[in-house]
């Protein structure tokens, strides 16, 4: 497994990162500890979660992925990057979410016992908070930052301009500044070139994007004749509707089939491929692979060894252009 740098930083990840978000929902913890050691196996020394999952629950389930991330580094701590987030509410009071001081100073030592960890490699905004000042944020980042506890920042779900106008602010201030963004990136979505990529690329930001194979569908399981599985992430509890949203869509389903049929002339995994597609690209660090059955990650793990061919590659691109055009993301 090849490893890269972090951003402009010094911080060397594997070019995989696993995605735990299934953990404790659509995986029970032997499930989790069974993916987690076959992404080791397999090289991948990056994993990330947040204090909100499993994906799909509610304040009752927030926390028990990372407990069960806890449970399984448990003598292994210093072989792994381990990098998390907050912002999700936690409990029912204002101040239990977002991105305020108080919030993120208690997040943090929440997320530092679940783990069972002293430090946080990569601490991430799981979103960006229009209540509270950015220069609040990133002083309470900064002052976690030289107090040990975490060791680089990142966030997630930032529009380029939140992401530009924080890294701004952070110069400014002469704050600890962001190492690395986490953004939505596959084949059906492709907006971020237009803007955040290249800002990336030109100013040194790692990008862990997430959805490398849109939730599942770049998979090619789904039918468009049938309803969503129970049990995928198109039905999981309060997160089915928003991935029906992003990708079950007819012109979606008609994209897939015709990126198969570029798989099947290659003689590639349909998975392999649509990751190693994003993996092409320059600007991408790392993108996060995720499974709820240790076997699923197979053909993504095989992605990080798979030459892409420019051909191909750019007859990816032709097919999928359209969705490199469309406004607010879904």
């Amino acid at each position: 497994m090849e490893h890269v740098r972090l951003g402009r930083s010094g911080l060397q990840v594997s070019r995989l990162c696993l995605g735990t978000m299934t953990f404790g929902l659509q995986s029970d913890e032997a499930t989790g500890f069974a993916i987690m050691d076959r992404a080791a196996e397999g090289g991948v020394d990056f994993f990330d979660t947040s204090d909100a999952y499993p994906l799909g629950g509610d304040l009752s389930t927030r926390g028990r992925t990372e407990e069960i991330i806890g449970r399984w580094l448990a003598g292994k701590r210093d072989r792994f990057i381990i990098a998390t987030k907050c912002f999700v509410p936690m409990g029912p009071a204002p101040m239990d979410g977002g991105n305020s001081r108080k919030h993120i100073m208690s997040a943090v030592e929440g997320s530092l016992r679940r783990l069972g960890t002293d430090y946080i490699d990569l601490y991430q905004l799981h979103g960006y908070d229009r209540n509270t000042p950015i220069d609040e944020t990133l002083g309470a980042l900064d002052d976690l930052v030289h107090s040990g506890k975490i060791r680089y920042i990142g966030c997630s779900n930032f529009y380029t301009y939140q992401l530009v106008r924080a890294i701004g602010r952070s110069q400014t201030l002469r704050l600890a500044r962001f190492d690395s963004v986490q953004p939505r990136y596959n084949l059906l979505f492709r907006q971020i070139e237009r803007e955040m990529l290249p800002f990336c690329e030109e100013d040194g930001v790692g990008v862990i994007s997430y959805n490398p194979i849109a939730g599942g569908l770049l998979s090619g399981k789904h039918s468009r004749s049938a309803a969503p599985p129970e049990g995928s992430r198109f039905t999981l509890g309060n997160a089915g509707p928003m991935y029906q949203d992003r990708y079950w869509h007819e012109r979606e389903f008609e994209t897939v089939e015709a990126v198969r049929k570029l798989a099947d002339q290659a003689g590639v995994p349909l998975v392999t491929l649509s990751v190693a597609w994003v993996l092409a690209n320059k600007a991408i660090t790392a993108p996060i692979i995720g499974a709820s059955r240790p076997e699923q990650l197979d053909d993504s793990l095989a992605a990080a060894g798979y030459a892409l061919d420019p051909d191909l590659k750019g007859r990816l691109d032709d097919l999928t252009y359209e969705y490199r055009l469309g406004d607010a993301p879904r």
